[in-house]
């Protein structure tokens, strides 16, 4: 095997919606940063059943107000 072909693996500390933390190891970032995530097995809604709109930063609000005109005209 080639030497210098892999890239170099080292550790991520990921933060599920709960709060709960574990460590894992990656190549993609930094060594010891940070992945915060929004949506995982605990709130995700193909696991929990429930549906819910989660907004990042106004999105569907920003859609909302762009396409609000669009649509059967109601008289």
């Amino acid at each position: 095997m080639k030497p210098d072909t892999h890239p170099a693996y080292h550790e991520l500390n990921v933060i599920m919606t709960d709060g709960t933390t574990f460590k894992t190891r990656t190549a993609g970032g930094k060594p010891g940063d940070t992945l915060r995530l929004d949506i995982d097995p605990k709130s995700h809604p193909i696991w929990t059943g429930v549906q819910r709109i989660i907004d990042t930063g106004g999105q569907v609000a920003k859609f909302n107000k762009k396409f609000a005109g669009l649509g059967a005209k109601r008289k």
